[in-house]
């Protein structure tokens, strides 16, 4: 058994498939099949079960699977030790966010005080950046939602009003505020299931007993923000993340407090790293300034 098996079975079992592995790793998939093909044989054990394009874990793959995250993540902490050995001079942090606005000063006064550190940032829901910040394919997740878990520490960082949006031949677009029942029945364009966004909203529309109706569900707010210049809907948007556009309209909820906010996670685990400790230290000097102001 070799590493580089065990890190094309990891590759697999984390993209799901053999193709998107491939390009994971950069190698051709009949090499990657090969690799895995020769895991299970010398071990005598079935790792994958092949059903068309797809690829499930066994029982025993699950397990391995366990095991090479482990693994993996050890391996990405050694190099961030010998990184830190240089003062952080060189090296990568990756980092997980629900969207490109609360991150981006944070990565400004990051990359500030250590130029050299390269900072790789994925976006997906709150959902999905935190399982990535638990199973050690992130250092630090920017989420909108956290819930309860001893395995994290966290750092509220920011609120932000929710906003209601539309085309500007919409009935709802020529005012400067409105109510939750001017919804009820309105057809509405919302992000995925998971986004902490439209949980927020709708917990909120629940409450006073409106029921706009979901005409669209998309997971992006740019895809959104397109479809509502056509005309499709009206949506809702943290406000500092509105990007204003001469067919839409912005307006407020008037009789309801809907926010949305940005909090910082790492594992409680790696707090200590020197690369997570740095970014946690920027983080806590920007919130003081904030007070400050």
């Amino acid at each position: 058994m070799r590493t580089t098996q065990l890190r094309s079975f990891h590759a697999v079992a984390q993209a799901g498939g053999f193709v998107a592995a491939a390009k994971t790793l950069n190698i051709s998939q009949p090499t990657l099949t090969a690799q895995v093909s020769a895991l299970e044989k010398e071990s005598g054990v079935e790792l994958f079960h092949r059903r068309n394009r797809r690829s499930e874990l066994t029982d025993a793959g699950r397990d391995l699977f366990a095991i090479t995250t482990r693994l993996f993540a050890e391996e990405q902490e050694a190099r961030h030790f010998l990184t830190e050995s240089k003062g952080l001079q060189t090296g990568q942090l990756l980092i997980g966010a629900v969207g490109p606005y609360h991150v981006t000063e944070m990565l400004a006064a990051f990359s500030t005080r250590y130029p050299g550190i390269l900072l790789s940032v994925s976006i997906g829901n709150s959902s999905d950046v935190q399982r990535d910040l638990l199973d050690y394919k992130t250092d630090i997740a920017v989420l909108a939602h956290i819930a309860d878990d001893e395995r994290l520490l966290t750092i509220p960082y920011r609120r932000h009003r929710i906003v209601m949006f539309a085309h500007k031949d919409h009935r709802l677009a020529g005012r400067k505020s409105i109510s939750l029942k001017d919804l009820d029945g309105e057809r509405m364009i919302v992000r995925e299931t998971g986004s902490t966004t439209r949980r927020n909203f709708e917990a909120e529309t629940r409450k006073a007993g409106v029921t706009p109706e979901v005409f669209m569900e998309i997971g992006s707010r740019e895809a959104i923000r397109g479809a509502v210049i056509r005309g499709l809907g009206i949506s809702y948007v943290s406000e500092a993340e509105f990007v204003p556009d001469p067919a839409l309209r912005q307006f407020a909820i008037r009789d309801a407090e809907v926010y949305t906010y940005a909090h910082v996670a790492v594992l409680a685990e790696r707090k200590n790293s020197r690369i997570i400790r740095a970014f946690l230290d920027i983080v806590r000097a920007s919130l003081k300034d904030m007070k400050a102001r």
